[in-house]
């Protein structure tokens, strides 16, 4: 980072001064991801004198954060800014513009060319999380009349603006998708060969308005570099590519992580530049929640309060069998938001699951039983042993059915299987835990405590 900040003061000075091939050659061996870096740390007037002179300008401009993109287009020239923009990949290009406010759009749209306008339009219209919204429109396409020889030259010329060329589409006249050839399969082949006898024609697709999440499954269960994107009549309308599907599943996990410790989920929240409002905001809601939540383990208290007076020993082992259940909870959530995220199980595998975590749950409350045992022999008697024994078995039981089980009903609802967070887990668990340890030593302890 400091060797970043030393070349980012060094660069300053040299645009500055107008020496610009000092400035291209300090920068000449860098990869556009850490040139990226340094002109981020520019003042943007200055970070574009250079970056106008670069051959991959629009390279280096889409390493930018999201929010150092928007904020440099904010200050490029108009006339410039339309430049770059056009250099975009188009996917890259209808990102940024969604993410400017309106005037900037307005601004930006009639320096574009109109063959860009139109894109650009056409490819934000679709709704966020689809396909639409993340494929690309810059692919190869070739005509199944083709031999190989033609093909090559034909890829030769859209290679440039392709965002990918080891795979090209066959399409009709109609845009119609008739079959995928790949790149390996043209050097292979001999030059006369047709691409009509050369296309796989039983090639995987996907339709414009599925989720980007099944998208990416999809891609990852084929083991795809992209996959094709058509609409209703089954035209051809984009791709997505590899890049774009990791980025889709790198999201979707951070979401879930969020998710899972009770932070309102964002896959673009970074808590280094988030303000304080902004922290506020996306923690709140869901530790109000449990408060009146936690209230529940209160009442549990209170209504067996006699028995807690009579049998103080109780209140020792109170914080642990709670947090034991809460935590076998949290493990078996854990476990299933995950299985439904990767679709290794479905809603009716449901009774199957919840018998087979019923055996787990009584083994591992059995083992935790033993240990919490001895030690209510210790502090008591052997029936405030027999007690814990009971309550812990009881506890983990039930909170792993729990833990098991609100994914699935979540799930079923139309919410996040993620939304199952630790927190909300533990909550539930502690309260049943608390209801559940009380009831039993109640049952077992009110005739002597008479």
């Amino acid at each position: 980072m400091s060797n970043t900040n030393n070349l980012a003061q060094v660069l300053s000075a040299t645009i500055e001064n107008n020496q610009l091939d000092n400035a291209l050659a300090a920068v000449k061996s860098l990869r556009p991801i850490d040139l990226s870096d340094v002109l981020e740390q520019l003042d943007p007037a200055l970070a574009w004198r250079l970056l106008e002179l670069l051959p991959n300008r629009a390279e280096v401009y889409s390493y930018f954060e999201p929010e150092e993109q928007v904020r440099f287009a904010r200050e490029f020239p108009r006339a410039s800014l339309a430049k770059l923009v056009g250099e975009m990949p188009s996917d890259e290009r209808t990102d940024l513009f969604k993410r400017l406010d309106q005037n900037q759009r307005d601004a930006l749209l009639p320096a574009l060319a109109q063959a860009e306008r139109e894109d650009i339009r056409r490819l934000s219209a679709y709704l966020e999380g689809t396909a639409g919204a993340i494929m690309t429109s810059d692919y190869a396409t070739l005509k199944q009349e083709m031999t190989v020889e033609q093909a090559l030259a034909a890829l030769r010329l859209e290679a440039p603006d392709a965002e990918t060329i080891y795979h090209a589409y066959v399409i009709d006249e109609g845009r119609k998708l008739l079959g995928v050839v790949s790149l390996r399969q043209l050097i292979l082949a001999s030059p006369e060969t047709s691409i009509n006898e050369l296309m796989i024609s039983d090639f995987i697709s996907a339709q414009v308005t599925e989720r980007q999440e099944a998208i990416a499954k999809k891609m990852a269960r084929y083991d795809l570099l992209a996959l094709p994107i058509t609409d209703d009549t089954g035209a051809l309308i984009g791709i997505v590519t590899y890049d774009d599907a990791m980025d889709i599943v790198s999201e979707e996990a951070t979401e879930d992580f969020l998710k899972s410790g009770g932070v309102v989920a964002e896959p673009s929240f970074n808590i280094k530049e988030a303000t304080f409002g902004l922290m506020y905001r996306k923690r709140v809601f869901w530790l109000v929640f449990l408060v009146f939540g936690n209230l529940f383990s209160g009442a549990g208290i209170a209504h067996f309060e006699d028995i807690i007076a009579a049998n103080l020993v109780l209140v020792f082992f109170l914080p642990l069998l709670v947090d034991s259940g809460g935590n076998a909870g949290s493990q078996s959530a854990t476990l299933m938001v995950r299985a439904l995220a990767t679709g290794d199980v479905v809603m009716k595998d449901w009774l199957y699951l919840v018998g087979r975590e019923c055996i787990v749950a009584l083994l591992l409350g059995a083992s935790m039983a033993v240990a919490v045992s001895i030690l209510g022999f210790i502090r008591g008697d052997e029936l405030v042993a027999l007690v814990l024994a009971l309550s812990m078995v009881s506890i983990v039981l039930i909170g792993c059915i729990i833990g098991m089980s609100l994914p699935f009903a979540l799930s079923r609802l139309g919410f996040d299987p993620a939304s199952a967070s630790s927190p909300l887990i533990t909550s539930i668990c502690d309260a049943s835990g608390v209801v559940i340890y009380l009831f039993i030593a109640a049952q077992i302890l009110a005739d002597v405590s008479l």
